[in-house]
């Protein structure tokens, strides 16, 4: 049976088509998450700080792109690019839309991470002598980085996986490269094996990494 199972039709070109999909499921992942991040960073330091007026329509703009489902959004977008004869490529669009629905939901994670940190600590730190920015830098985001790190770490393996529905608008991705070998050679088991090790692979650093950091961090306090 093990003999059956690895008599395979699948040449080292397909492998080499397989690993340039993982290449472009890395590079989306790296603009989304980055785009997200920093996004996600600006709004949830605003959302921490700024009155209920401002807050709640940023709120509810969020809420927009966390409720409506991905593979709707990507669809939309590509379509909306051509409506305003807007030249971006496939790819662009992909980063775009998962940027800002990786921003969605970062916002909330910087959000509770600045909110965690003690409204005494801030106003002890304000009361040394210390401006708003030092009081930032210096007491709250060290704290709501420890506990927003978790969340963060999570939500960028989310993205990770969520890369293989921007196939949907012809970008050929990790899945979905290994769905045209499927169709050529009719071997599901086998080569989606394959690409869960190579999901597997990709993710399981991001996830060590971030262990690494929490530990790191309890054994200094």
């Amino acid at each position: 049976m093990m003999q059956t199972f690895f008599d395979t039709s699948l040449t080292l070109n397909d492998f080499l088509f397989m690993l340039k999909g993982a290449g472009v499921t890395i590079s989306i992942t790296f603009w989304a998450v980055l785009g997200g991040s920093i996004l996600g960073l600006l709004l949830g330091l605003g959302r921490a700080s700024a009155p209920w007026w401002l807050n709640a329509p940023i709120g509810f703009v969020l809420d927009i792109f966390r409720s409506v489902p991905l593979l709707i959004q990507f669809v939309l977008a590509n379509s909306f690019k051509s409506i305003i004869d807007l030249n971006w490529s496939a790819f662009t669009v992909g980063c775009v839309v998962l940027a800002i629905y990786t921003a969605s939901f970062c916002t909330e994670v910087v959000r509770a991470g600045i909110l965690a940190v003690p409204p005494t600590t801030r106003r002890a730190a304000r009361s040394l002598g210390m401006t708003w920015g030092q009081d930032l830098r210096e007491v709250v985001f060290p704290i709501a980085l420890r506990v927003a790190l978790p969340n963060w770490i999570g939500l960028t393996l989310g993205v990770m996986k969520d890369t293989a529905l921007i196939s949907w608008i012809g970008v050929v991705e990790l899945l979905r490269s290994s769905q045209i070998i499927v169709t050529r050679i009719q071997e599901p088991l086998f080569v989606l094996g394959i690409v869960g090790l190579a999901y597997f692979i990709l993710c399981f650093p991001i996830s060590r990494f971030g262990g690494r950091l929490e530990r790191r961090w309890r054994e200094n306090d």
